[in-house]
């Protein structure tokens, strides 16, 4: 369980200081694999298509990934901003547990929709295997670019600025 843990931590370190942003285009007409998770706080599932027609940045996170959780202000930013425009965070936890995640939520005041992961998830994903990872999709459902590690705020909105206007 410790040598897991470790191994995490040096592979989520790797993707923070050698991040691949941008060098993972999605190809055209990839379309958001479609799921159904629990919402972290309210236990209520979510599906997919309840983000139909709005563009989307899911990203894959764990409470104990140090990037991650150093993302989080810029996200929630990215939702203060762009909500209005049909745009959404959807942050996915690797965690084990909830009610690890659901402090987090609580303690960082998060304002967008974080749910558990599950294994088909993470594989229909295209296989995530470090975090954070995230995709950009479009309103059409389109997955436009897969970033791995760390993505500067800046970045972020380049390529979301690209895909709403």
């Amino acid at each position: 369980m410790v040598r897991q843990l470790h191994l995490a931590v040096f592979l989520a370190l790797i993707m923070y200081f050698f991040p691949m942003v941008g060098a993972d285009e999605a190809g055209a007409a990839t379309q958001m694999p479609s799921f159904e998770l629990e919402e972290v706080m309210t236990g209520s599932p979510i599906l997919s298509s309840t983000f139909q027609g709005k563009s989307l940045l899911v990203t894959f996170w764990a409470t104990w990934c140090p990037p991650c959780v150093q993302e989080i202000p810029s996200l929630i930013k990215l939702q203060n901003e762009y909500s209005a425009d049909g745009f959404s965070v959807v942050a996915i936890s690797v965690d084990q547990e909830k009610g690890v995640v659901q402090k987090m939520v609580d303690r960082k005041e998060i304002n967008y929709p974080v749910m558990m992961a599950d294994k088909s998830v993470t594989r229909d994903f295209g296989g995530v295997y470090g975090i954070p990872t995230s995709f950009l999709v479009s309103k059409k459902g389109t997955v436009v670019k897969r970033y791995s590690g760390f993505v500067p705020h800046s970045v972020l909105v380049k390529d979301l600025q690209q895909i709403i206007n």
